[in-house]
This record gives structure tokens, sequence and C-alpha cells, in this order.
């Protein structure tokens, strides 16, 4: 078993970060992830240099979106802005050579029918250029969260597979956001590829709190409340690029990827 491991690292030195853990790969932000504003990639001389460069390292690049988008909203001044800034990142994800770009399944807000959620999204995929895949991630609480249970993505899935845009919509699975939200992890990248036909990015994350609690709080592998185990099991099932998130910095996520390959003879 070879799975490309790595770790999210500054969007400023990605590089020289992934070579200081010894990633194959690394999941970057091409802006700032509390603001409205089109993304720029913050690497030295821009987009092609960070590719090209990229490409000549042998790592592989992934683009986590902005936090404040929330293309599910049945508000027009979030909705609107939010598939703008969507575009606008997958443009820039495409331009660095990115594998994709994971993006929060967001939510509707207690009084809406998360229906119109779920239509909203399909509303958005249609009209995406994707020029490089978006991969959707679940999320650690919310009762009308659009990727929170197993029944959410389902329903997610069902409104997206009637778009011309489906074979470019992915899945990231994150380990933390899972166990918040009351997903038993032992067996369910079997259940989500059974409703979405793939897993493409694991978030490998351990959780501050207890199974159910809502709370995205990320611990280190072996600090968390879930078992080490059933995080190394994620791993195995999905068997695809996997991204730290974990607290620390090069040194703490150098010691967790070494202890994630040792473990998954990779």
């Amino acid at each position: 078993m070879s799975i490309a491991l790595g770790a999210h690292v500054s969007s400023t030195s990605p590089l020289s970060d992934a070579a200081g853990m010894g990633a194959d790969l690394v999941q970057v932000f091409v802006g700032d992830p509390q603001s409205w504003k089109k993304p720029v990639t913050p690497f030295a001389d821009g987009a092609a240099t960070l590719k090209a460069a990229a490409q000549e390292d042998g790592v592989g690049l992934v683009v986590h979106s902005p936090y404040v988008l929330n293309v599910a909203s049945t508000n027009n001044r979030i909705r609107i802005p939010s598939r703008k800034l969507l575009q606008q990142t997958i443009t820039e994800a495409a331009a660095i050579g990115a594998i994709g770009v994971v993006v929060h399944g967001g939510h509707v807000t207690a009084n809406d029918d998360p229906g119109v959620g779920f239509e909203n999204w399909r509303k958005c995929v249609d009209g995406l250029n994707l020029e490089v895949p978006i991969f959707i991630e679940n999320t650690a609480g919310g009762q009308n969260a659009m990727a929170r249970t197993l029944e959410s993505i389902e329903r997610l899935w069902a409104a997206l597979s009637g778009s011309a845009n489906f074979d470019r919509v992915g899945f990231c699975l994150d380990t933390c956001h899972a166990h918040a939200a009351g997903l038993d992890l032992d067996g369910l990248v079997g259940k989500v590829r059974a409703t979405t036909g793939r897993v493409d990015v694991v978030h490998c994350n351990n959780s501050r709190d207890e199974p159910g609690s809502g709370a995205d709080r990320h611990a280190g592998l072996t600090t968390g409340t879930i078992d080490p185990e059933l995080l190394l099991s994620v791993v195995r099932d999905a068997d695809t690029a996997t991204i730290l998130e974990t607290p620390g910095e090069i040194a703490e996520h150098s010691e967790e990827l070494a202890w994630l390959r040792q473990r998954l003879n990779t």
C-alpha cells in the first residue's frame, strides 16, 4: 500500500514545508480563509511558479476553500458571493496545478427547509467551470448541515447526481468531523462510498471531544478521544490522498507522518 501523505501547511512556503516533513502532498489556502476577497496565491512569483516548482519536486497540491463559503445558504447575500468565491478558488487552484478544491458542505438555518439547501448545491455545481474537481467535506455540527450525517450526504448526492458536472464532484472525509457528528468510523469509508461512489481525500485528525459532541476541535493523531487504530483503518480503507490538519508545526507533523507510514507500511 502506497498512500500519498501530507499536511495543511503555510501558503507562502508550501514546498519547503513539504520537504521538511517528507510529505508527498500538501494542502494550502490560496487566499485569506476568512475573507471574501478574490484569492491570489501568496507564493513568491505567483501561481505559475508554484505549479512548476511543485511538479519539479513531485509534490501534490490540494486547495482548501475559504471558510466563509456556504453555497447551500438561503440568504442571497451569502449564497451568491459564495458561488463566485468558490469559482475564483477553483480557477486559482487550477493555476497552481492542484488536484482539487476541498469545500465544506455548508448548511441552512433552523427555520429553513434542508431541501432548499440541497437544491442550492445543485444549482451551484451546475454553474461552475470545474477546471479542477471539488471535494465536498463532511462537517462536524449543525442540525441542518448538508454533509454531516450519512442521510444528509445521501440527499446531497441525490441532488447533485443529475448535474452535467457530477463527475467532477468528489468527497473529502474528515475523521474528526465524522466523530463529532456521531458517526462510527469503523466501516465508515465503505458506507460513504456506497452513497458517493468515491472518497478522494481524507483529513486524518483526532478529536478533542467525545463522539457526537458537534465540536470541530482537532487533536493530534494519538492524543484525542478517537482510538488511533480507527484512524488507521479509515486511511487504509480509503487508500487515497491523506492530509493532516492536526495541531502543531512542521516538527509535529513530521512525527505524525512517520507514525502513519510505519503503521501503513508505505
